[in-house]
């Protein structure tokens, strides 16, 4: 084993930690409480080429590997797990689901542009629509429906919750086009965000990552050609699935950012407060939270490069990865909420960050698999 990071992977590391600080900590506040989406971070980001990072440069990725990813993802999701959401969702769920399983028209039309995140001058990203009104944890349960006809499919139904609903050029749908043949009859399909049909609804207020723009999208008749389906007739639970498993890791690490961006104020606030005469890190009480919070996100942060690096090595990562998402999602649940309070009243104020990331925690224990569904599929694999 091997702990020690590469030159060029300090290096991604560094400059995502820059970015943050530089680019994404000013004004973070005020994005969150009026939830405004970070457009203009995001075509820096993409100019920095994190929108891309494991894309094969052949189609105009960085063609980083998913170490690498992970360390990029922490350093975003300490300043700004708004950014970070986006940034996987382009990364993990479909840049890779399109290299990994498109075709080479697909990749050149589709890939290309979404791994630079711009086209024409314009900012260019994509969404995966999953999750349904009554298909959440139950991904087989679709209602959303893709009709054959002949040279295209029609495609109807509604999906909730789709992170870059809005900001987005393309979706990558998940819809059921046999139900007699339950999860077998399901397919992936593209589908470019301006085609007749194709309804965003109002951004959802929610409790944290407040600034990433979160929709249902509505589909009416909408007409997608043949060719925009993704693999064989059929193939759109497994693309799911295998999709998720590597988007787990991004979720994961975005876990881990938030928990180690808080215990990092926390930490530095230890050292500036005083009670009793003297500064707070030196009360017991304060170092063994601190004590817990740093074993933790070690914990996090070893799991998180293991899972990262037998994608790497293109091993099956998909226990390795449910494992990663679940111990990091509740241990940034735990590690937030101790920064708050370890910052006392403070805690409890906005211009001190550690209250936004304890709103930000708790979507990495919902979306991309609850955090019962991860157990599910640890169990599954370790009762074989």
């Amino acid at each position: 084993m091997n702990f020690q990071l590469s030159e060029e992977q300090i290096a991604v590391r560094d400059a995502a930690r820059n970015f943050a600080k530089t680019e994404l900590l000013p004004g973070v506040i005020e994005r969150d409480e009026h939830q405004k989406f970070p457009k203009e971070q995001i075509i820096k980001l993409a100019e920095l080429g994190f929108l891309g990072m494991m894309v094969s440069p052949e189609y105009g990725g960085s063609g980083m590997d998913t170490v690498s990813y992970v360390l990029a993802m922490e350093e975003i999701s300490k300043i700004d797990a708004s950014v970070s959401v986006c940034m996987s969702v382009n990364n993990s769920l479909v840049c890779w689901g399109l290299e990994t399983f498109g075709t080479e028209e697909q990749k050149r039309k589709y890939l290309t542009p979404l791994a630079q995140g711009m086209k024409d001058g314009v900012l260019y990203t994509g969404a995966f629509c999953l999750s349904e009104p009554e298909a959440g944890s139950d991904a087989t349960s679709q209602r959303t429906t893709a009709i054959d006809n002949g040279d295209h499919y029609i495609l109807n139904g509604t999906k909730n919750w789709i992170t870059n609903g809005n900001s987005c050029s393309v979706y990558l749908v998940i819809a059921q086009t046999d139900v007699s043949k339950g999860s077998r009859g399901i397919n992936a399909f593209i589908v470019d965000k301006n085609l007749k049909g194709v309804v965003v609804g109002g951004k959802e207020n929610k409790l944290g990552i407040r600034g990433s723009d979160t929709h249902s999208i509505m589909f009416q008749d909408v007409i997608v050609p043949k060719e925009n389906r993704i693999g064989a007739d059929g193939f759109g639970f497994t693309f799911a699935m295998k999709t998720l498993a590597g988007g787990r890791i991004g979720i994961a690490s975005q876990a881990l950012g938030i928990g180690s961006g808080a215990y990092e104020l926390a930490l530095a606030y230890s050292k500036e407060r005083k009670a009793f005469g003297k500064e707070i890190m030196h009360h017991q009480a304060i170092q063994f939270k601190l004590a817990d919070m740093a074993t933790e996100i070690e914990a996090a942060r070893l799991l998180c490069m293991k899972a990262a690096w037998e994608k790497d090595q293109h091993l099956d990562y998909t226990l390795s990865g449910s494992i990663a998402k679940v111990f990091a999602s509740e241990m940034a649940m735990r590690t937030t909420i101790e920064a708050v309070q370890v910052h006392g009243g403070y805690g409890y104020v906005k211009e001190y960050h550690v209250e936004r990331l304890m709103r930000d925690a708790k979507i990495t224990q919902i979306y991309e698999g609850t955090s019962e569904v991860q157990r599910i599929v640890i169990s599954r694999a370790v009762l074989k």
